[in-house]
């Protein structure tokens, strides 16, 4: 439901010291979603998390076409 836009600056915000409860409950997300969060983008700043998304996007191409390639 969140873009990886809008998750990084909620990070910065628990990096600059307000609680989970806190942030979770101005954001609406569950208390447990931002540790799963922060173990993703934890230290990215939202240009590299676009371009985490872009890179596993090609992948998931690559890894299509090889396995097109593989099966004829």
């Amino acid at each position: 439901r969140f873009k990886d836009e809008q998750i990084i600056p909620i990070l910065k915000e628990h990096e600059a010291g307000v609680s989970v409860s806190d942030l979770a409950r101005k954001h609406g997300f569950a208390e447990g979603i931002l540790y799963t969060w922060k173990s993703k983008f934890g230290g990215m700043e939202a240009s590299d998390a676009k371009r985490l998304r872009d890179l596993e996007s090609e992948n998931d191409k690559l890894k299509r076409l090889l396995a097109d390639e593989m099966l004829e």
